[in-house]
This record gives structure tokens, sequence and C-alpha cells, in this order.
């Protein structure tokens, strides 16, 4: 398997750049962010290029973080700001390189809603298709974030069976399905025609993938099985330094 580090977990201490030769260093094979608009994306292009790594995706802006926002897309009334993150986003993938965008949708409940997220969808699809681009949704457990607008799989299969976009894709987080709904193995056989990134961390507590409830040797060679070839997303939080964390990489790396 080749992975992928999220370095909005990993390597915090250090900037965005430096955590890019890091990840490089520590045999990633890839990298992914959450939100890098504060690093010029100079900086990003210039350590990408030297360590031959690939960004493979980022996250809308949240919107207002210190009066709980966590997303704009789902959040009626509020497009004109919902379409401007995805702009910026999709302009920066660009920009770095970056395939996928994860349209964030916010804590909001009900039709409406829903009809505000597909509107933005909608947008940030048709948009993103001009630079063969993909827009990921990823359901997001109650635990970690109460009030989120989507929350299982199901929820967004439904959305994307109704979109009906081709670059509309599932990000199936396996520390979420674990979190949320279980049997992961299952959910991830049921939605693999629709999904366009894969994500993991120990369950239940966020950690490294080599301890807790889930055994993620069967579920990564079911991925392989179904013929999943891309990174897999190692979005953990290593509970302070980083390097200490990676023997994991080692074991789950094996065909």
């Amino acid at each position: 398997m080749r992975f992928s580090a999220n370095l909005g977990f990993l390597w915090t201490d250090r900037s965005l750049p430096n955590a890019i030769h890091a990840a490089a260093a520590a045999g990633f094979d890839a990298v992914e962010c959450h939100w890098p608009y504060d690093t010029s994306v100079s900086a990003i292009r210039e350590a990408l290029a030297r360590t031959g790594l690939s960004m493979l995706g980022l996250n809308t802006r949240r919107g207002d973080v210190a009066a709980g926002e966590n997303g704009l897309s789902a959040l009626p009334d509020r497009e004109a700001e919902a379409r401007a993150a995805i702009d910026e986003a999709l302009e920066y993938a660009e920009a770095v390189g970056a395939l996928n965008v994860h349209v964030m949708a916010g804590n909001a409940s009900g039709d409406e809603a829903e009809a505000s997220f597909l509107a933005n969808l909608h947008h940030a699809c048709d948009r993103a298709a001009r630079t063969g681009r993909t827009i990921l949704i990823e359901p997001l457990n109650p635990h970690d974030a109460p009030g989120y607008f989507l929350n299982t799989t199901r929820q967004a299969e439904a959305l994307i069976a109704k979109l009906r976009a081709p670059n509309l894709r599932l990000m199936f987080d396996c520390y979420h399905v674990g979190r949320t709904e279980g049997d992961i193995i299952g959910r991830l056989r049921a939605l693999y025609p629709i999904i366009g990134h894969i994500q993991f961390a120990a369950v239940p507590d966020r950690g490294a993938p080599d301890h807790g409830e889930v055994d993620f040797r069967p579920i990564f060679a079911e991925a392989r099985a179904l013929g999943w070839t891309a990174p897999l997303g190692a979005e953990y939080r290593p509970g302070g330094p980083t390097e200490p964390t990676l023997d994991w990489m080692a074991t789950l790396r094996q065909p």
C-alpha cells in the first residue's frame, strides 16, 4: 500500500513546507492538508518539487472558527461566502496541483440545509470540471463534530445520487465510519464505486492505526482487492511528535 500524510494532523509543529519535507523523509508517498491558505503557493510548490511528492487534496475554509463554524456550504443564506470559499480552494488546488477539494458542509440540518448544500456542490462540481478536479464530501461522526450536516455514508451516497455529477465523490474516512456505522469493510465494499479518497485513524481515539478496535490489515487488503491503488490518507492525531508514531507504516504497507 501507498500512504499520504495528512499534514492537518501530522508535523503540525512545523511550517507546511517543512512538514512536506518531513513526510518525504519518513517514506510517505504523497501529502494532503486541511487549510493551507496562510502558506504561499510558491512555497508549497517548491517543497513538492524538491521532495517529488504530490498534494492529494485540501479543504474549503470552515468560516468563523471562533464562533464554532465548521464549513459553509450547507448553511442557508450563506451562498456567497460558501462559493467564495469553494472558488478559493479550487484556485489554490490548481496552483499546487491538488486534484481533490473537500467541500465542508458545516453545522446545519433539515431540507433547507440540504438544498443549500446541493446547490453549492453543483457550483463546485461545475467549477472543478473545468480543470479536471474532483469534489469530495465527507461524513463526520457526531462525537467529534456534533451538529455537522453530513454524518453518515448513506446520507452522502444519497446526495451524490441526487446531484449526479461525475466529479462528485465520497471521502471514505475509516475512522468516522468506524465511530458512526461500524462494518468498515462492508461499507467500503458497498460504496467503492463512488469513493474518491480513503483516510484512516485508530478507532475510537483517532491515534496512530496500530492500536484500538480496528485492525486495518484486512481493510487495506479489501481496498487492494477492490482495485484501489491511490495512496491512503493517514489522518490521525499523533499526540506529540509525529516520528515516534510511524512504526505502523512498515507493517501496514505490506501487500
